[in-house]
């Protein structure tokens, strides 16, 4: 074979490496409420496809930050922007999982799900009205339990945080109370006195591991990793119910995604005797237009693999994988507006 030819080859070849290398990852950045999933689902697209996720799990506004500054192929945010917002950014958005977010503590000899609260209840713990562990509020929901004479040192979120927004969106819509002095959002300002931050979902778990009497909110991948102790929560039909993929499942049965714009939808406070109260989904947001098409069509090839491919890797780590008809309606009526 003549030099020429071995040369046109070998660069025929650097040139297909070259492309399949720039091809070879996705970026995303955003919340740390489906990082367990993503990085379970990045981890087999690659072995199949060669196709690399360098996810950051940051919190979702730093996903939505990224996104609107372009430096990420997709941001990612359990607290779903606003349709207004989506329009003025020229972005769509759709869930991509589903999960729930748990109720933790530390307290010595009291076994997972041992203890049972009612929203307000928890919504008074949050605050700061109910400073102690034994409060009569407490012990009368827990007859047979020992609860300890020892403060509550109440573990939030300190970066803006999806599983926040989540959290803080059922604590409004079951205490008036929270509601009107607190509200809901991605951040909002902690009013109980013994209170501290933790980055992400792993630095409140982190916290609330270290700290006797603590207690806290984090996404149930992180409650079974940490095997953490989780609370039993009243819903709405007035039943206790623990934390589970079957329980995040009944919460979102009943779910219309595109009865509001943007597929924003929260499924909080459902009814349902097997509903896990405090069940959200988590939303992936990408530009209508983005400037790198190629790596566009890589984040929906990720996704639409992980929605056929990964449903028994979301249920594995209890998470709640979309249904096929609702990733179908996804299909069809969201990504065909990304050009």
């Amino acid at each position: 074979m003549r030099a020429s030819t071995l040369q046109r080859l070998f660069c025929a070849a650097a040139l297909a490496l070259g492309l399949n290398a720039s091809a070879a990852e996705i970026t995303g950045a955003g919340a740390t409420f489906p990082y367990p999933i993503y990085a379970k689902w990045a981890e087999a697209y690659k072995k199949e496809t060669g196709v690399g996720l360098n996810y950051q799990s940051i919190g979702s506004s730093g996903g939505v930050k990224q996104i609107r500054t372009k430096t990420v192929a997709f941001g990612a945010s359990d607290a779903p922007l606003s349709g207004d917002d989506l329009n003025k950014d020229g972005m769509v958005q759709f869930p991509a999982i589903i999960g729930g977010t748990v109720p933790v503590y530390n307290l010595e000899g009291i076994a997972p799900g041992a203890i049972k609260i009612t929203g307000e209840v928890l919504a008074e713990v949050f605050m700061g009205t109910i400073t102690k562990w034994n409060d009569p509020k407490i012990v009368a929901l827990n007859a047979g339990v020992k609860l300890p004479d020892l403060a509550i040192t109440v573990v939030h979120r300190a970066d803006g945080s999806g599983t926040t927004f989540n959290f803080t969106d059922y604590l409004s819509s079951v205490s008036k109370a929270w509601a009107d002095s607190v509200g809901k959002g991605a951040a909002v300002k902690w009013p109980a006195a013994s209170s501290m931050g933790g980055k992400g979902n792993e630095g409140v778990a982190a916290n609330v591991m270290r700290i006797k009497g603590a207690v806290g909110y984090v996404e149930y991948a992180y409650t079974k990793k940490n095997n953490m102790p989780y609370m039993m929560i009243m819903n709405k039909d007035g039943k206790y119910v623990g934390p589970d993929d079957k329980t995040f499942e009944a919460a979102a049965a009943g779910a219309d995604w595109f009865s509001v714009p943007g597929m924003g939808l929260s499924i909080v406070n459902q009814k349902g005797a097997q509903s896990w109260p405090i069940t959200t989904a988590s939303f992936i947001l990408m530009y209508k237009n983005p400037a790198d098409k190629a790596t566009s069509d890589e984040v929906l090839k990720f996704f639409d693999w992980s929605f056929k491919n990964g449903k028994k890797m979301a249920i594995d780590l209890d998470y709640v994988p979309l249904p096929d008809a609702l990733t179908k309606q996804i299909r069809e009526k969201v990504w065909s507006q990304i050009k």
